[in-house]
């Protein structure tokens, strides 16, 4: 049988009873009552029912036998039923506290418990753990679709960020602001703001940049956001992800200009990475003897990479490097003649670009080949 706000009246079930007798004797509620108080409470919060509720059912039955209660109705005078009246009171207010700290034990389990839960599910969804068709059910519970196509951007910032960061839940309010409750997922993994959305919500991923990026007041905005390509199912969330990583790491090597990234503008150099070896071995024939320069290998490397930037206009790629024409020039003769590699000659300047390209990816020359 169910209370007209629906809770169970199993929940309510020897108040009025005990009521009766606290009336009549005056006395407080034994720790044992207050007890047992609390986990009412307790049952009440993980069957799902809301505090509010529950204490207007125990407020009702309290009313509804206030006249009947031993120290109240059957009082000899009005002295003792006043007596009667302020112990039951005394009573109803000690067991509403304790109901609350039973409910509120509930809702606490409950929230770590979900939190526990869907941290679980990101470490599986990220990391490609889990049976797929059991992590695709997972998924609709937090509100993801993996049957459609998603893509995952990654925002990171010069502090780390946690669920509780002003930041991220800035960035959450606004979404959810602006777009509801869509195929999206925000959460933090590994310091890092990760956001989770579907390919044909490109607004959503667009907002997520420019409020992940945006300061606000007491903190900075995220450094950079890297968006991976679309791909569909729960397998193509982790593709994704690894290529948001993989953007934000070639950003830092090369030094990537621009907030926000692309992991699709990037293609190249997971091109250029994939035979490492051959890569360091390149590095290491065409750009080596840049070793043996005064002031050692960078400069010259810089003036490579300025000369690309700057189409080879000896004007624009001075002026990047800061330096005169007539140094520039002096640069490039070196590299000529260290190298064997001219670079006003179009294949013999592929193979520097690329030769240097390598080197900012692999660290050289401060990280040995």
């Amino acid at each position: 049988m169910k209370s007209d706000d629906g809770i169970p009246v199993e929940f309510v079930g020897g108040w009025v009873e005990l009521l009766g007798e606290v009336s009549a004797t005056g006395r407080l509620l034994r720790r044992a009552e207050l007890h047992a108080l609390a986990e009412m409470g307790e049952r009440a919060g993980e069957a799902g029912y809301d505090w509010r509720p529950l204490v207007g059912l125990y407020l009702r039955e309290t009313r509804r036998a206030w006249g009947t209660l031993p120290g109240i109705g059957r009082a000899a005078s009005v002295t003792e039923a006043a007596r009667g009246g302020d112990a039951a009171l005394a009573a109803l207010d000690a067991a509403i506290a304790a109901l609350g700290a039973g409910h509120e034990h509930a809702r606490r389990l409950a929230v770590r418990q979900e939190e526990a839960a869907r941290r679980e599910f990101i470490d599986d969804l990220l990391y490609g753990r889990s049976d797929l068709g059991r992590l695709a059910e997972r998924a609709e519970r937090f509100g993801l679709r993996l049957a459609r196509t998603h893509v995952v951007a990654v925002a990171v910032g010069a502090t780390g960020y946690d669920e509780a960061h002003p930041l991220v839940r800035r960035v959450e309010r606004e979404l959810i602001g602006r777009f509801g409750e869509r195929d999206v997922l925000l959460t933090t993994k590994d310091g890092r703001l990760v956001c989770v959305a579907a390919d044909d919500e490109q607004s959503v991923l667009t907002a997520f940049a420019k409020y992940a990026t945006a300061g606000g007041a007491g903190h900075e905005g995220a450094d950079r956001v890297a968006l991976g390509r679309p791909h569909a199912g729960a397998g193509g969330v982790v593709l994704s992800y690894e290529e948001a990583l993989g953007a934000l790491d070639l950003a830092v090597r090369l030094d990537l200009s621009g907030t926000v990234l692309d992991a699709a503008d990037l293609l190249v150099f997971p091109v250029l990475m994939r035979d490492r070896a051959a890569m360091s071995d390149l590095v290491r024939s065409a750009l080596g003897p840049l070793a043996q320069a005064r002031g050692g290998a960078v400069p010259l490397l810089e003036t490579i990479t300025a000369c690309a930037a700057a189409g080879y206009v000896n004007a624009e790629a001075a002026r990047r490097l800061r330096i005169s024409v007539r140094t520039l020039s002096y640069r490039l003769e070196r590299i000529r003649t260290l190298t064997g590699y001219d670079p006003g000659d179009a294949i013999q300047r592929y193979t520097l670009e690329t030769a240097a390209l390598g080197a900012r990816i692999l660290g050289w020359p401060g990280t040995p080949l």
